[in-house]
């Protein structure tokens, strides 16, 4: 037999809180103390946070990208055209370059060139090197460095 929960529930439906007891309650998401596994991770379940999962807030992995340090680069077939142009220094048979950043291996090379830079790609130092040329690393100066070195 079927029940009539209609029945029960016309009974309430001119009252203020309809069978809900205080007026307070039923008031919306709230009154669940939110929802969700983090749900109250400030409030009511602070403490278990803070024992259990104490890297849960905060700032953690990749530094974001207005903070990050750029650094210049250069191909190898750029650095082939400006020793074609003649726009690098000759000595003997090598052409010189100075790159402040990293020299990166898109492009080809056939004349011998000299570089010095911060960094080179695995790609980039074979070319060179396949060409006859040299790959020398400018030292980047730590901080620990430039420390030591005021002090003396």
């Amino acid at each position: 037999m079927t029940r009539r929960f209609e029945k029960r529930k016309k009974k309430y439906l001119g009252s203020r809180n309809c069978g809900g007891g205080n007026t307070k309650n039923r008031r919306g998401k709230g009154c669940r103390g939110g929802c969700g596994m983090y749900a109250g991770s400030h409030k009511q379940r602070w403490t278990y946070m803070v024992k259990y999962e104490p890297d849960h807030f905060g700032k953690h992995g990749f530094s974001p990208i207005n903070k990050r340090e750029e650094i210049d680069q250069i191909n190898v077939g750029d650095i082939y055209s400006l020793a074609k142009a003649g726009k690098l220094e000759k000595k003997g048979n090598l052409f010189y370059m100075e790159f402040d950043g990293k020299i990166l291996g898109s492009g080809e090379i056939t004349l011998p060139v000299a570089v010095r830079a911060k960094a080179f790609s695995e790609g980039a130092k074979e070319k060179i090197e396949k060409a006859n040329g040299k790959c020398e690393l400018i030292e980047v100066a730590s901080e620990s460095k430039k420390e030591s070195e005021k002090e003396q």
